[in-house]
């Protein structure tokens, strides 16, 4: 007799986790497929398959539920069940406001000290991301992306503001990952260029103009993909293109 295919195979196997992090693993898988959409937004979760696919008690999967709950991206609703929640623009549009801001100081800070390991990262990230690129390599090239704007935000080595940010990140990059097209990662590569160049020039208000327009034009985008796939977002239909008009952008 043919055993039905696990819906949930892409979490991995049973018997995976360590005794004693299980609750956090389980979250840890959980929080990766969402992001990653493998899991997409609007998902009903089955937590008895979850638990099947994993090996795990019901206890770790409820209370990783939860944690997910907190962090925006899973929706607990009492005698209805769980599932995974829409994007919600709003909040996309104030995690993007918050590192404009952040990461045009960064930028003023790394062109002050001239940090040549610094400038080594980015051309090597640089190059990464036209190898992925060329390979149609969406994931690795996503992954790359993160790592270049880490490597200009580490120069500020605020260490607290950068876990406030990293918790914020998954709806973010849950975001990001549903407008990656071929078209998105060559004009993503120009953008990053147009950044490097003012690094390299030494000239802030390049670089910081250049980072701006970077994320404008990745949240136009954004916008533009929720009103086309309104099912997908919590508030998608509530805004334009032209509502992303940040106050000191």
């Amino acid at each position: 007799m043919k055993t039905e295919a696990s819906p949930y195979q892409f979490l991995g196997s049973a018997g995976d986790f360590s005794r004693g992090t299980v609750t956090v693993e389980v979250t840890n898988a959980l929080r990766q497929a969402i992001v990653s959409l493998a899991l997409p937004p609007g998902t009903m979760l089955d937590k008895t398959a979850i638990c099947t696919q994993l090996g795990v008690s019901r206890f770790p999967v409820s209370e990783a539920l939860a944690r997910l709950a907190d962090e925006g991206l899973v929706d607990i609703a009492p005698q209805r069940g769980s599932t995974v929640s829409l994007v919600k623009i709003a909040d996309v549009r104030e995690y993007m406001l918050i590192r404009k801001g952040l990461e045009s100081e960064a930028l003023r800070v790394l062109i002050g000290k001239h940090d040549t390991e610094v400038i080594a990262a980015l051309h090597a990230n640089m190059a990464s991301q036209r190898d992925a690129a060329s390979r149609d390599d969406a994931e690795t090239f996503h992954q790359i992306d993160v790592d270049f704007h880490d490597i200009i935000f580490r120069s500020m080595r605020l260490t607290k503001v950068k876990s406030i940010i990293d918790k914020a990140r998954a709806n973010l990059d849950r975001a990001r990952r549903l407008i990656i097209t071929p078209r998105r990662l060559n004009l993503t590569i120009a953008e990053h260029q147009a950044i490097f160049d003012g690094i390299l020039a030494a000239d802030a208000p390049q670089a910081i103009a250049a980072i701006r327009a970077h994320i404008d034009a990745v949240m136009v985008e954004l916008f533009a993909f929720a009103q086309e796939q309104p099912a997908l977002f919590a508030d998608g239909a509530e805004f334009t293109t032209e509502d992303n008009d940040f106050p000191f952008g």
